[in-house]
């Protein structure tokens, strides 16, 4: 039960309490920031609304708390990201149970969200231990017209204070796949997590102080967006941003200033399908890429081009598939459950009226109850209706029938987006030909978009964000490179 057992010190009466220099405090604001179960859309929890002045002092205890951190052993830094992953497993259910509530992701799933986090925060310390503890050594001749009079030592330093914005789908895990890379890097880490998976975000850094990291090196701020959002990107302290969401990102990298960015801001993935395809597969992938978390995913399978002559078989087989998917609650480990907020399934419904009027064929009745919207194919979607172009973050799927695999790959190089895409194909010569054109971070072949294993590159193109994630590449990332060269009197050569 949330908030209750070893998380009973998290809250005050019926509100969380935010997370600063090591205790868990009330904000002097007075005020709080609802919560809305999606499912009953009802208040669920509340959490503090802390002010700019508590900003401000996170920000200072951070600095002072990374100086001494980036001093601490690269090997202790690593035994406490191993402890705080043992102990975040250890209370897997609670934390699942907060996910279930607050963000409408199935039972099952949020369990294996937080046993995930663990994996990745382990992955993390044994990535940075190997990364960070080894150098390069160079040597002055090896340029033109230089002796082997300086000897450069580089190595890999922290950059201060990096503050993490995870988005609502999958809060803890992508809040720990900036917490971990930050921390071993030897770096603070302030983390304003969204308000649908705030409660989440909470309980697992709990788990952090529960395995005794220094205070002040993690901070949890809560709060309306309207109050600190521009104040926490654009705060003079701040020296890295990581942000995983939608369009704000673009504003937070027009506000931020000359420090590192990393962001991933959505996708349109699409799917291309060609005549030697295994529809079977293509199928199968499709539900599992197009539908698990209603569609609430920024790898999910956003448009499938499909060429006309396996059309027809292909959208039977979907047909088929989507009729046995179950919906209702996430309690009930349900298929389909509903999407996050009224706006979002009002912005959803939105983009199906606008194909039905531009006559695009349902294959299934489009049904809604309150933020519950059932499973939704569409084929013969064309390009002038909305849902070819614009993320729908829902359980519906747009098919556009196509003539060439030209027409494929021009599709999906002409949306803004360009986070992920994949091809079906037998013929592995085509499928790299197609890969190539595609104007994507990540192109999957024979398989749906997915952002794991967490270990792999994670990027996008154009509008789909800044920088690429991926645990080697985020602890790289948050670092910089320090020379230190020596410079010898006379050049100095090995024996010979």
């Amino acid at each position: 039960m949330a908030g209750s057992g070893v998380f009973a010190e998290i809250t005050d009466g019926d509100v969380f309490k935010y997370y600063a220099d090591g205790e868990w405090k009330k904000s002097a604001s007075g005020k709080s920031v609802s919560i809305i179960n999606p499912t009953t859309r009802k208040v669920q929890y509340k959490v503090q609304a802390c002010t700019q002045e508590e900003v401000n002092k996170v920000m200072e205890i951070a600095k002072v708390a990374q100086k001494a951190w980036a001093k601490t052993p690269l090997w202790k830094r690593a035994e406490l990201l191993h402890k705080a992953a043992a102990i975040l497993k250890e209370h897997k259910a609670p934390i699942g149970d907060c996910l279930v509530k607050e963000i409408a992701k199935p039972a099952k799933d949020s369990v294996t969200e937080v046993v995930r986090s663990g994996d990745l925060v382990s992955y993390c310390a044994e990535e940075g231990v190997r990364l960070l503890g080894q150098g390069s050594f160079l040597v002055s001749d090896s340029f033109p017209g230089n002796e082997r009079t300086k000897y450069c030592l580089a190595s890999k330093i922290p950059l201060g204070i990096v503050l993490a914005i995870p988005p609502f789908n999958y809060p803890v895990n992508l809040a720990v796949s900036k917490i971990g890379p930050a921390l071993i890097a030897g770096n603070s880490l302030v983390l304003k997590p969204p308000t649908q998976g705030a409660v989440s975000c909470l309980h697992m850094v709990h788990c952090f102080h529960l395995a005794g990291f220094p205070k002040g090196l993690i901070s949890c701020i809560t709060g309306k967006g309207s109050e600190i959002g521009d104040f926490l990107t654009m705060h003079p302290g701040v020296n890295c941003i990581s942000f995983t969401g939608g369009d704000t990102g673009v504003a937070i990298s027009k506000k931020a200033g000359m420090i590192p960015l990393q962001m991933e801001l959505g996708g349109k993935d699409a799917c291309i399908v060609l005549e030697d395809a295994d529809l079977d597969l293509v199928a199968s992938n499709i539900i599992k890429g197009g539908f698990s978390y209603s569609g609430q995913r920024c790898t999910a399978v956003k448009v499938v081009l499909v060429m006309e002559s396996v059309a027809d078989a292909l959208v039977e087989k979907v047909k088929a598939k989507v009729a046995k998917l179950k919906v209702g609650p996430p309690e009930d480990n349900s298929d389909i459950t509903p999407v996050v907020s009224e706006s979002s399934a009002n912005f959803i419904e939105g983009l199906v009226n606008d194909a039905k009027q531009k006559g695009a064929t349902f294959c299934q009745e489009y049904k809604r109850d309150g933020n519950l919207i059932w499973p939704l194919l569409l084929d013969n979607v064309r390009p002038d209706m909305r849902i070819a172009w614009e993320e729908p973050f829902g359980p519906v799927l747009p098919v556009i029938r196509i003539g060439s695999v030209e027409e494929g790959i021009h599709h999906c190089n002409a949306s803004n987006f360009g986070l992920q895409g994949c091809v079906f194909t037998k013929d592995i010569n085509k499928a790299l030909l197609i890969s190539d054109a595609m104007e994507t971070g990540t192109v999957q072949i024979n398989s749906a978009p997915a952002r794991g294993p967490d270990h792999f590159p994670f990027q996008g193109l154009k509008d789909s964000g800044i920088g690429s994630q991926g645990i080697t590449n985020s602890i790289n990332m948050m670092t910089k490179v320090k020379s230190t060269v020596i410079n010898l009197p006379t050049p100095s050569y090995t024996m010979g």
